[in-house]
């Protein structure tokens, strides 16, 4: 089992990119929360990972953080769900945003993602409910619905998940909903 490489990053075409490890090109796929944050070409990185083997393929999947791995091997343990959208999920969601999602039942959340169906959703939200437990940093139930409610508002409303939570960041912990829809609003008006 391969676990953990460190290299020299050789390409960046996403989602794949090589890492020249002593002289050996591997090919990992990452998600997109890890390629973005990854060096330019020619800098050195470390990433955790999860060789999957198949009849027909041995496949090499990078993560910045374990905590990224540990979700991955959890999403694949989930039946009908394979690699690729594991490696979906992780993309379109941090790993704190999927247990809060999951946390509080948000299967619109997920719906979002490409590839994954209501059904399917509904079946990660209810396999991962115990799994996913410590992963994210839990908030208060009262607090983490009203921001659950503001976030889904602003989406329903056309903002961008990335502007919605932008405008959710400079709110007060202890807005109520319709205090936090205006003020986002406001934010995101000025922008």
């Amino acid at each position: 089992m391969i676990g953990r490489l460190t290299g020299t990053l050789v390409e960046k075409n996403p989602p794949q990119i090589t890492l020249d490890v002593a002289g050996v090109g591997y090919e990992i796929d990452v998600p997109m929360s890890t390629f973005y944050n990854l060096p330019a070409t020619g800098e050195k990185v470390t990433l955790h990972t999860h060789l999957l083997v198949r009849e027909d393929a041995h496949l090499l999947f990078g993560f910045a953080s374990d905590a990224e791995r540990v979700a991955f091997r959890q999403l694949l343990k989930i039946s009908g769900i394979g690699a690729r959208t594991a490696l979906a999920v992780l993309s379109g969601l941090s790993v704190a945003e999927l247990s809060q999602a999951v946390a509080a039942r948000e299967a619109g959340r997920l719906t979002r993602i490409p590839g994954i169906g209501k059904k399917t959703a509904e079946r990660l939200l209810l396999e991962l409910r115990d799994k996913m437990a410590g992963a994210g940093a839990a908030a208060p139930a009262a607090a983490h619905t009203s921001a659950s409610d503001i976030l889904n508002a602003l989406l329903a409303l056309g903002y961008s998940e990335r502007e919605a939570q932008a405008a959710m960041k400079q709110l007060p912990a202890d807005a109520s909903v319709s205090d936090g829809i205006r003020q986002a609003l406001k934010s995101l008006s000025k922008a």
